[in-house]
């Protein structure tokens, strides 16, 4: 390919589009800095500055002597299929989402809200976070053991996580982040130009040696999931969520984020890990369990991380709307939503998936949430012949780093009667991996 520019970000934005159009592939060298520097006729700290924009971007990585590459999996390629678009007869288990039919009407609760507020607007000089959603937040976090004192609101978990991220970490930083872990948390750690550090995980959430070795390796930052891990369906123990914090306190300046989606549709109970370090924060996402467009995330922490994602906020949206704010408060304290029922519906059929792969052999997890992540020996094979035989399910490659193959399924579309006959299909795929975790 032709690099062009003559300055760094032109020559960045020349890399970037050949790697767009696809004239730059996966894993191809770009040329050394001061042969590219040469032919360009320009500085060798330009096209320094040029490649440290493009690892900035997520979309080249530094190999040492196999030089400088394009990533494996840019920020541009998403992880997640395009969903809505099933071929006819197919049935969804790969989407991810909740079952509507456990999400509360929104109806009554905006009505209300339109009902209070008729004739008025909330203008600029308004607080970003009203006081009964600050005092519903301390409430909620504070219930399981939360410091509550600093609380803000952010759109939604992952608007949250990228906000502690992008406050607390610099470009080349390296992230702690669970294998297999969630597809869009490994492709924002991407974009930021930060490194992952993939930590294996197991039924009750990360392994303490390999969270070990991940701040051995010099993580400035942990992200950890405390229950309905996704796409594992792992959940903390108070005996692994001790262990895990005591691993912290020994790295008191590590950013510790503790992703709790999980809210509102699981009953398994929530053991803190964040707080064992200086720095650190526990987003509480309300889209599962409410409804993925109640677009809101309560995050807690210490005062200085907490404020630096409200300045954050200032200088981009400025606010989570009051509208979602009103809604979710008013949602919560008319106690519509029945986390209970809800896990109790999902667990059954986790349960019965999971039995029913026993019956063949196939080792298959999920202690909590919507998924089971079943360990097959090709993803590929596997997802084919299951979607020609009727289902869509998730291969795992879009959630892993370096752990071993598996497939996600998502049970909220089903019933516990279609367990027996999913599970034949899956054994049947061609993707057998034996009874191996």
């Amino acid at each position: 390919m032709v690099i062009t520019g003559r300055g760094s970000h032109e020559i960045a934005d020349s890399v970037e589009r050949a790697i767009a159009t696809g004239e730059l592939t996966v894993d191809a060298v770009l040329p050394p800095i001061r042969d590219l520097a040469r032919e360009l006729g320009v500085n060798p700290n330009t096209v320094a500055s040029a490649y440290r924009l493009l690892r900035d971007r997520g979309l080249v990585e530094t190999a040492g002597r196999r030089g400088t590459r394009v990533r494996a999996q840019p920020p541009e390629a998403p992880r997640e299929p395009v969903t809505g678009v099933l071929p006819p007869g197919v049935r969804d288990a790969a989407s991810g989402n909740p079952d509507p039919r456990l999400l509360p009407d929104l109806g009554d609760a905006l009505a209300a809200v339109a009902a209070r507020r008729r004739g008025r607007h909330r203008l600029y000089d308004a607080p970003p976070v009203l006081p009964e959603m600050t005092e519903v937040a301390r409430a909620c976090l504070g219930g399981d053991g939360v410091d509550s004192a600093e609380t803000t609101v952010t759109s939604g978990a992952l608007d949250g996580i990228d906000r502690l991220l992008r406050s607390g970490l610099r470009p080349g930083d390296a992230v702690a982040v669970e294998d297999p872990g969630w597809h869009s948390e490994l492709d924002l750690v991407a974009s930021l130009g930060l490194r992952r550090l993939p930590v294996r995980v197991d039924d009750e959430g990360p392994l303490p040696d390999a969270l070990a070795a991940a701040l051995r390796a010099g993580a400035r930052a942990a992200v950890l999931t405390c229950r309905a891990q996704n796409p594992t369906g792992a959940a903390l123990g108070r005996e692994r969520a001790a262990e895990l914090r005591e691993l912290l306190r020994g790295h008191p300046h590590v950013l510790t984020v503790e992703d709790d989606h999980g809210f509102g549709f699981v009953d398994t109970p929530f053991w803190c890990v964040a707080g064992a370090t200086d720095r650190w924060a526990v987003v509480r996402s309300v889209a599962k369990g409410y409804g993925p467009d109640l677009r809101l995330a309560m995050l807690a922490g210490d005062p200085v991380t907490v404020d630096r994602v409200r300045a954050g906020q200032r200088l981009g949206p400025g606010w989570v709307s009051h509208v979602l704010q009103e809604t979710f408060v008013e949602l919560w304290r008319s106690g519509v939503v029945d986390a209970g029922r809800a896990a109790r519906s999902y667990t059954d059929r986790r349960d019965a998936l999971i039995a029913e792969l026993a019956r063949y052999g196939m080792a298959a997890h999920g202690r909590s949430g919507v998924n089971v992540w079943v360990r097959v020996a090709d993803e590929a094979i596997a997802v084919a012949q299951l979607l020609a035989r009727g289902w869509a399910t998730s291969p795992g490659s879009r959630f892993r780093t370096e752990s071993e193959p598996g497939i996600r399924v998502t049970v909220s579309e089903l019933t516990v009667a279609d367990m027996p006959a999913l599970a034949a299909d899956i054994a049947a795929s061609g993707g057998l991996a034996g009874p191996h975790v």
